[in-house]
Parts: structure tokens; C-alpha cells; sequence
């Protein structure tokens, strides 16, 4: 097992990717992109076209829509090595590596992780004890809830970004976990046959991370994503921070070869959809959309956050 902090400086990483071109080939500041909102918006629109992850997206980033509260799916393993186990609200990624489980994210309570999280995981074939490492993606107790009772009752490591337990501190939310591991920009974790490299991407909260960790499917390898934190921040400085990590994490990805995209809130993506589909025998994986649709994904992200911050300059929001 090993965690070490990469010596790529985020400073270069944010520069470089600010200046990546888009689809006309110009290249855009991530500070500021001429058009109006309302051209973002419709930039956004026209790259989503009917694909309904995409659509899905569009919809989750729109100002003043309400984050969906969907009926809770039955757990499922997405890929030979991913097993998702969810509330329908909220999300938990189970990494099953031969070395034991690192689990992204922890529901919102105890009560939560000892009802849902360990039963669930037992009706997929997975071992609860051979939880190693719960990561939360982001400070919020929707992500971290359940983090302690697992810590206390199978002693794994529980692991988020430096800011954002700096937050959980400042803001005392009940059943915070401990402080424990902290998560490094580049960093990675390898357990067993699997090795995650973690990436702040901040702007959801100060310390949001997003993931790239290998995914099995029928034999074949493919490289995922999980975006750590979906709904933008109230502060146009804070949504211009979202951005630059939308770049900055969309060059990672090129870089890696992504082709898998995951989310914690399963309603921002199509996600709850897409497991019934695969529940359902679907012919292919819907969770890969290859290297192409999964930049796509951050393009339209891109365009919406644009619009966003456009939105917020013109009614002085």
C-alpha cells in the first residue's frame, strides 16, 4: 500500500489546461470566454444533443433545479471490480481490489452505513471487514456520514483532501470522522491489483477530489472516472475555482485514457438509469462511453459552468 504526492505542480497543471482549445479550436481563458449566457447555455445544449447522460448533466447543472431525490436502486456491480450501493440520493463507489476494498464516499450517517452500506455490500458477495480505506470525495456529511462507523468497526483509514477537513472542522456537522489520512493532489493509493490516483478538483468545496482507478469489465480494462463534487458553489470566484478544475481534471483524463465516467449523486448522470440498464442485461457496458464521450462530459460541464458564471455577471448575482 502506498500514498505519494505527485510532483506535478497544480499551478502548471491549472495553466496549461486553461488554455485548451475547444471545439473551434480557439483556446479560452477558464476566467473568462466571450458570449453570453445564454450562448454558453446553448453551447452546452448542442454538444449534449440527445445523449441522455449528457441531457442529464445539463439538467444538474442548470441554475435553480433541485437535485432530484430518487427512489433507492437495488445494489449492483457495474463492472467486475466496481459494485455501487446507493440511497438513489447519494452514492458509494466500492473499489473490490485483490488486497481488499476501498470504498469512494460513505452515505450521510452510521445508521446509513451499518442499514445500507454493510447489508447491501454482503448481498453482492463483498466482505464489509475487507474494507481498507473509505475516501470522502468531499466534506459534506452526505459523503462522510458513514465514515466513523466503519473506521470504528472494521478499522479502515478514512481519507479526504487537507481543505476539506479544515471544513469538516470549522463547521463541526454531526458524525464527523476523525482526521485521519489526508488526500494529495496526484496522489495515489494502491491496494492489491489496484491503484487510484486522486486530483483536487475544488469548487464543489474547497477540497473536492475526483478519481481515476482501473475498471474490469468481461476481461476487458478500462479506465474510470469519479467526479467528486457535481452541484456548483453560490460564489462567482468559486464557480470560476469549479472551472479551472473542470480543465485541469479534463487534461488528466485525456492524459490517462479515461473512457468511464462515475458520479457520486447517480441522479446527475444518468447514473441510476444506466445500472438498470445493465441490470437488465444491456449488450454493452452503459457506464463506457469511451475516450471521446467521456471528454464530451467535461466539455458540456465546461459550457455549463461558463454559463453559470456568465449568468451570475449579467443579473449581478
Amino acid at each position: 500500500m502506498s500514498l505519494a504526492q505527485s510532483t506535478t505542480s497544480r499551478r502548471a497543471l491549472l495553466s496549461a489546461a486553461a488554455l485548451l482549445p475547444l471545439a473551434g479550436g480557439r483556446a479560452e481563458a477558464a476566467t473568462a470566454a466571450p458570449g453570453s449566457a445564454r450562448d454558453h447555455y446553448a453551447r452546452a445544449a448542442k454538444l449534449a444533443g440527445r445523449d441522455p447522460v449528457l441531457t442529464t448533466l445539463v439538467k444538474a447543472l442548470t441554475l435553480g433545479v433541485t437535485p432530484a431525490q430518487p427512489k433507492a436502486p437495488k445494489p449492483l456491480k457495474i463492472f467486475d471490480n466496481v459494485a455501487v450501493v446507493s440511497t438513489g440520493f447519494v452514492s458509494v463507489t466500492a473499489l473490490l481490489t485483490s488486497g481488499g476494498v476501498i470504498l469512494i464516499d460513505a452515505l450521510s450517517s452510521p445508521d446509513e452505513a451499518g442499514k445500507v452500506i454493510v447489508p447491501q455490500l454482503k448481498s453482492l458477495g463483498v466482505d464489509p471487514s475487507a474494507i481498507k480505506y473509505v475516501v470522502a470525495a468531499h466534506g459534506h456529511d452526505d459523503h462522510f456520514g458513514g465514515a466513523q462507523y466503519l473506521a470504528d468497526r472494521y478499522s479502515a483509514r478514512v481519507m479526504m483532501s487537507p481543505a476539506d477537513w479544515k471544513l469538516v472542522a470549522a463547521e463541526k456537522p454531526p458524525n464527523a470522522p476523525k482526521r485521519d489520512l489526508d488526500i494529495a493532489d496526484g496522489g495515489r493509493l494502491t491496494l492489491g491489483d489496484t491503484t487510484v490516483s486522486f486530483h483536487h478538483t475544488p469548487g464543489h468545496t474547497p477540497g473536492t477530489v475526483s478519481m481515476i482507478f482501473p475498471a474490469r469489465w468481461r476481461g476487458r480494462r478500462h479506465t474510470a472516472m469519479l467526479w467528486g463534487g457535481t452541484n456548483p458553489p453560490a460564489a462567482v470566484a468559486d464557480k470560476r475555482i469549479y472551472l479551472d478544475s473542470v480543465l485541469a481534471f479534463a487534461a488528466t483524463m485525456r492524459k490517462a485514457g479515461v473512457d468511464v465516467e462515475l458520479n457520486n449523486h447517480g441522479a446527475a448522470d444518468y447514473g441510476l438509469a444506466r445500472m438498470e440498464e445493465l441490470r437488465a442485461g444491456a449488450a454493452a457496458n452503459p457506464f463506457v462511453l469511451g475516450r471521446a464521450r467521456t471528454q464530451r462530459f467535461m466539455k458540456v460541464m465546461e459550457a455549463m459552468m461558463r454559463g453559470r458564471i456568465a449568468t451570475d455577471l449579467e443579473t449581478g448575482g
